[in-house]
């Protein structure tokens, strides 16, 4: 069993009044094989969230536990965790087989079991043909494959990934994106993968935890994260393009910025001083709406990108609006009428940035 509980965790550095606090208090409950990616732009502290479970680094207040058992003071080599880290961290001069195979070594495993234990994880990363190779030999994902092999064969309670795909080019990230959902449907083996990249965040995980500022956001799974965001971080971070957010007054079923209003599909959740998102797949050109000039048009294929601007000239408001690329051909200068339906508008508090609708 693989449960990881993390209760209250708390990471500063320093001792008294200047000490650095860089993780406030981050509450978490995995289940059992369960894949949880921990997303959120640099600096955000997932990594050392991630180093806090692995041990790597002491946690200064709250408690971890792994199957049951609390490991806030126990080594890392105890934890019974395998970590994949960014770098690969394999050994150049010995063969893949040998790096697969090293802790096991380390751990005076049986011969017989090493070996067996090494083929099924190298038949598993196909990585079978290039056993005998030095790790020079290899391309930058069969390096990363070996690591994660060399993971597999020490056949942990819990899998953490700390940014593996982060050296890879654009195609291989996404090979081994699915290398690794396949290894996990396989394994089934209670994983956590840190990265600052939302698309691996939105594609790996069954449950994501939106990190900022050493907070936890949200968790949740991609879909629930990106219907219903918690708080204006994640609006902005989770989907690409972000999800258009204007900052106005509520009346009712007006909503004004600056001097400029504008009817809403159907009331606001409240009267005030609100954010009002929606992504720009839910903008809808219409006969009549909101009116956007536009600036730019980006074509991507299936689909295009329109950029303009909402409202008067002082005070308008940059505004995404994504459209088949076989729906409408609009051009810079050009005034579009955006409508929206009311259950895709997202409001948000516009001091706190917390959900209210």
């Amino acid at each position: 069993m693989g449960a990881i509980s993390i209760r209250k965790v708390v990471k500063r550095y320093g001792h008294g009044p200047k000490a650095n606090q860089v993780i406030h208090g981050v509450d978490a409950e995995i289940a059992d094989g369960e894949f949880i990616v921990i997303v959120g732009p640099s600096g955000c502290g997932k990594s050392t969230l991630l180093r806090m479970v692995a041990g790597l680094e002491e946690i200064s207040g709250g408690e971890i536990s792994i199957a049951g058992r609390v490991v806030n003071d126990i080594e890392p080599s105890e934890r019974d965790i395998a970590m994949v880290f960014q770098n690969y961290a394999l050994y150049p001069h010995m063969s893949v087989f040998d790096n697969m195979a090293y802790g096991l070594k380390i751990a005076k495993v049986p011969v017989a079991e090493i070996k067996s234990r090494v083929d099924k994880a190298a038949a598993i990363l196909q990585l079978g043909p290039y056993l005998a190779r030095k790790p020079r030999e290899l391309s930058g994902g069969q390096r990363q494959r070996v690591a994660m092999g060399r993971a597999i064969v020490r056949q942990p309670a819990v899998f953490l990934f700390d940014e593996p795909l982060s050296n890879l080019d654009a195609k291989l990230r996404a090979g081994t994106r699915l290398e690794i959902q396949k290894l996990h449907r396989e394994l089934g083996v209670t994983s956590l993968f840190v990265t600052h990249d939302q698309v691996e965040a939105m594609t790996l995980a069954e449950r994501m935890i939106v990190m900022n500022a050493g907070r936890m956001e949200q968790i949740g799974t991609p879909e629930e994260v990106y219907a219903r965001p918690a708080t204006t971080f994640v609006a902005g971070f989770i989907g690409a393009p972000p999800m258009n957010l204007l900052t106005g007054r509520a009346t009712g079923q007006r909503f004004a910025m600056g001097d400029v209003a504008w009817l809403l599909p159907a009331p606001a959740p409240r009267d005030g001083e609100l954010i009002l998102g929606v992504r720009p797949e839910h903008l809808d050109i219409a006969n009549s709406g909101w009116p956007l000039t536009v600036d730019v048009v980006e074509m991507l294929g299936a689909e295009r990108l329109i950029h303009g601007r909402l409202g008067a000239s002082t005070g308008a408001v940059q505004v995404t609006v994504r459209v088949e690329s076989t729906s409408h051909n609009a051009v810079a200068g050009q005034v579009l009428q955006l409508a929206a339906a009311p259950e895709h508008l997202h409001w948000f508090d516009a001091q706190s940035g917390q959900r209210v609708g």
